[in-house]
């Protein structure tokens, strides 16, 4: 069996085996709270009694994934090159009402005006990120510890300029506050005709189907081929992996800090934007709070991966919609972040025994290929 296939296999096999050993121990913190595993279940998968219902569920399932998966991929690629951006979380919220407020100031063709808030968007994360990036490479100053001082500053900041200059007008009985209203022309299209084509209504909750979707998986495949499919991508790995040996090799592993920092932070300032342009329009006091640190699970679970970040994202988004059923069937809501953690610690173990296993494997097959190819002596 070919070594990729094989490891491919065990690949799988551990994903498996890790949910199931998931199930099984959420299924007894599910009974110590008092609740019936089956009940609990069954709620993960019950969209709703109606079409509109399920039509509404599905979308709010597919809309919470696409933050997600882009989180993912902003965390992926500081992994790639042995990087922990935790500052995903202050990044993409600080891009996100910097982007909504330069869109409400001005009015242009959809395409122009569109096009203005996710450049600014990226450029607010990516140069956000590229401040911890300029102090490890000039000060060694840990990356961690850099990005999670600077997710404090950016949080603050941000709760600062939405209540003060990036402030809009509060609506009679508004009890947050908001940046103004992006115009019309800034939102992004719904993709609610998909559900046209098999019969079913439209949802009418959340703005439908985010059209940024489609955003999403081109950057997804943008991603994997800069990473996957080119010499950048390729520098980035080996910087990772051996900084002094990607310098013999003619890399600089300073640039690549900063430029795979940077272009995480960049992605990272989209995350917002989904939720901006497909339904609120504006930026407020309560927007959604916690993706950056869910990418990092979900990047983790996709082995840093655009395929399998997408599958986390998806995996987990299945998880976060089913809170509301589960309240409904009696089950604390607190299961579904004990079955994402859970999830994610399984997976990463199992990820390390496959890869062992695997390794260990590839060892003995060369060890065979070795012994096969060695010329035996005959004795005179």
């Amino acid at each position: 069996m070919p070594a990729g296939l094989n490891r491919a296999l065990l690949t799988v096999a551990g994903a498996v085996i890790a949910i199931v050993l998931a199930i099984a121990i959420s299924s007894v913190a599910i009974i110590a709270a008092g609740a019936s595993p089956l009940d609990a279940f069954a709620a993960f998968f019950n969209f709703g009694e109606t079409p509109r219902a399920v039509v509404n569920g599905v979308a709010a399932f597919l809309n919470r994934a696409v933050p997600l998966f882009i989180a993912g991929l902003a965390v992926a690629v500081g992994f790639r090159m042995n990087l922990f951006n935790i500052g995903v979380e202050g990044q993409y919220r600080l891009a996100a009402i910097c982007a909504a407020y330069v869109g409400s100031t001005f009015t242009a063709p959809a395409p122009i005006q569109i096009a203005v808030i996710v450049v600014v968007a990226a450029a607010v994360g990516g140069l956000y990120a590229l401040i911890p990036a300029v102090m490890k490479v000039t000060r060694g100053v840990n990356e961690v510890i850099a990005t999670i001082m600077l997710n404090y500053i950016a949080i603050n900041l941000t709760s600062f300029l939405v209540r003060g200059p990036f402030a809009g007008q509060r609506g009679e009985g508004q009890l947050t506050t908001t940046t103004p209203e992006l115009a019309d022309s800034a939102m992004f299209p719904n993709l609610n005709f998909i559900f046209d084509w098999f019969g079913q209504p439209s949802p009418t909750r959340g703005g439908g189907l985010w059209g940024f979707l489609l955003l999403a998986v081109v950057l997804g495949l943008a991603v994997w081929v800069v990473l996957e499919r080119t010499r950048f991508g390729f520098n980035v790995k080996a910087s990772g992996l051996n900084g002094p040996a990607a310098l013999a090799s003619g890399v600089n592993p300073k640039k690549m800090i900063i430029a795979a920092m940077v272009l995480s932070g960049g992605i990272a300032g989209l995350i917002g934007l989904p939720e901006i342009l497909g339904d609120r329009g504006a930026f407020n006091s309560n927007f959604t709070a916690g993706l950056g640190f869910l990418g990092i699970a979900v990047a983790l679970l996709g082995r840093n991966k655009p395929v399998g970040i997408a599958l986390a994202a998806l995996l987990f988004a299945f998880l976060d919609r089913a809170q509301g059923a589960l309240q409904f069937a009696e089950v604390p809501a607190s299961v579904v972040t004990i079955i994402q953690g859970v999830i994610v610690l399984l997976v990463v173990v199992a990820n390390e025994v496959t890869n062992r296993l695997a390794l260990r494997l590839e060892e003995q097959r060369a060890a065979q290929q070795l012994g096969r190819n060695t010329p035996v002596e005959v004795a005179a």
